[in-house]
């Protein structure tokens, strides 16, 4: 009984230290979708590293469409906001585990000819230093 409270003590810090890292990762994940919410594309690229990679649900690659560095996914988070103005990422739950991240939303929005969407989807993210290097977007669409 003596070595289990030691060896409890001995890894309680490091129990306590991995918990603190995973809510410190998914309240960076949160953050990043309040950007998107926001539609602060500034936010939202502060998120990601310089050479970040963005692949779309759709588009003519395997993957999606996929877009290369700042500026490109900026201008192609630009295009979502100017083609749904009201754009949501709603209910987000954001799992962690090292340098992979998910997070589970269900998107709302109404183009601009007034056709509303909502579809369940979620992104897996690779990251590096402490931003996203690799956001890769999923989605169910919905009739």
């Amino acid at each position: 009984m003596k070595y289990f409270a030691l060896l409890l003590l001995l890894l309680f810090p490091s129990i306590l230290m991995g918990q603190s890292n995973r809510n410190a990762a998914e309240a960076f994940l949160q953050s990043f979708a309040d950007a998107f919410n926001a539609h602060d594309l500034d936010k939202i690229m502060a998120h990601m590293t310089d050479d970040c990679i963005f692949e779309a649900s759709a588009g003519p690659d395997v993957n999606g469409e996929k877009f290369t560095g700042q500026a490109e996914v900026r201008k192609a988070f630009e295009d979502v906001f100017t083609m749904y103005p009201d754009a949501r990422w709603n209910n987000p739950i954001h799992f962690i585990s090292g340098d992979r991240g998910f997070s589970e939303w269900t998107f709302t929005g109404t183009r601009k000819d007034g056709t509303k969407v909502e579809v369940t989807g979620c992104d897996l993210f690779t990251l590096e230093d402490g931003k996203i290097a690799v956001k890769n977007s999923y989605r169910k669409n919905r009739r």
